[in-house]
């Protein structure tokens, strides 16, 4: 059998395995709202494992998958890799040993790449669309180098709501359903009343607790049928974004800091790492492979409390700095004499001015000293890590690289949407 005739069997055989994932997940919604455990979840799984591919000699399925994941390089075509990571538990074992993460082949594949740093190597290149009426933000991937395009891949939503105190911005992995009772809702962003401070939340506790406070109380709405004792209940404070107070516009453009408590300095050394990153998910992937893009994979929903801003603050040194968060900050643009105006190099990528538009990069230095004019700044430290702008209206591009993750990335983005009393 040819490899193109497998993996066409294996195309047209997934749509019944996720028909039967389906009518399992339905028994099993009959037994109550307290139902969908962990071991429930995962025991499903193995109705699939008993069909005819997951006997398929392991040399044979290595070369199958490997030959998909070098051809299918690119979306919509690459949905087909996460077709192949559904199919059983012996594909999905091969799939995560044979797909990289985004960090190293700069690729986003499964959903949880959304939460894992993005590429060494150069800038994965996103756009935001604005929807001004609905108060709505869609992530896309961009899938051709023209800047004003209505394709891409979907990636991440966001929905603004208005309160009496703050601002505060839902994100979801679903287009449609943004809110925090949905199973695809991964985190939101919460400024202060002025627009000054943000604070990033993630279902997901950072890799350490030293700067990020306790969960908040649990709430009495949440999605009761994804709940398990497994499962934090509770919101993780894993970014901080300040802006500096500029009333009168005195001072410049705008001044921006971002503390992130789930990035370490020393992930930007050589040979660093960002630990506590999430793994290729466990459970069924059918649901990511009915469409082109990304829904319901990371059901971690949860209700937060309120947050005091009054918490924000510099991190504290240590011994060695290696545990200290990365904080990053602002490139300062420069004066255009004959444009007479504030500058920045984006290499192309934006094309409208705009206060919003913005360049961050690494404002720690490492470890063992400030740089000297005969010992300067490691290259990592000098990188563009996010930059941000304005394309058209209602559209910006949006391109980040390691440390960061898409979620982040997206997260701090939104911040630069919000109104901003006394910083312009």
């Amino acid at each position: 059998m040819s490899f193109r005739s497998i993996v066409r069997d294996v195309r047209d055989g997934f749509g019944s395995l996720s028909r039967r994932g389906f009518e399992v997940r339905l028994t099993s919604h009959h037994r109550g709202k307290s139902h969908g455990s962990l071991n429930d979840l995962h025991d499903q799984p193995l109705i699939v494992q008993n069909c005819r591919w997951a006997s398929l000699p392991a040399e044979l399925l290595y070369d199958v998958i490997r030959r998909l994941e070098e051809s299918e390089s690119t979306w919509p075509s690459r949905k087909h890799v996460v077709a192949c990571a559904s199919v059983c538990r012996s594909w999905r074992i091969m799939c995560k040993e044979i797909v990289k993460k985004p960090e190293i082949c700069g690729k986003l594949t499964f959903p949880v790449s959304l939460k894992q740093p993005g590429s060494r190597d150069g800038l994965v290149q996103c756009f935001i669309k604005r929807d001004k009426s609905n108060l709505t933000y869609h992530l896309f991937l961009c899938l051709s180098p023209a800047l004003l395009v209505e394709n891409g891949k979907f990636l991440l939503s966001a929905k603004r709501t208005r309160r009496t105190t703050c601002t505060e911005y839902v994100i979801s992995m679903d287009a449609d359903n943004i809110s925090r009772s949905s199973s695809s809702y991964i985190g939101k962003l919460r400024s202060n009343f002025l627009g000054t401070k943000f604070i990033v939340y993630d279902t997901q506790p950072a890799y350490t607790s030293e700067h990020v406070p306790p969960p908040g109380r649990s709430s009495r709405r949440f999605n009761s049928k994804k709940v398990s004792p497994k499962v934090p209940t509770g919101s993780y404070n894993i970014a901080q974004i300040t802006y500096e107070l500029n009333v009168l516009g005195t001072r410049g453009p705008r001044r921006m800091h971002c503390i992130m408590h789930s990035i370490p300095v020393s992930s930007l050394d050589a040979g660093g790492t960002v630990p506590g990153q999430p793994e290729l998910l466990t459970r069924a992937l059918e649901d990511s492979v009915r469409s082109i893009s990304f829904s319901k994979s990371l059901d971690h929903s949860v209700e937060f409390s309120s947050t005091r801003f009054s918490e924000i603050d510099v991190p504290r040194d240590d011994e060695d700095g290696k545990t200290r968060p990365l904080v990053l900050k602002n490139k300062p643009p420069r004066w255009h004499e004959q444009l007479q105006c504030w500058c920045l190099n984006f290499r192309g990528r934006v094309t409208v001015a705009s206060v919003k538009n913005f360049q961050l990069i690494a404002a720690t230095q490492p470890a063992a000293g400030a740089p000297t004019p005969s010992q300067p700044a490691p290259p990592e430290h000098d990188k563009i890590l996010l930059q941000f702008g304005k394309v058209g209206k209602d559209m910006f591009t949006m391109d980040y690289r390691y440390p960061l993750s898409a979620f982040q990335a997206f997260a701090i983005c939104l911040s630069s949407f919000d109104t901003k009393l006394a910083c312009e």
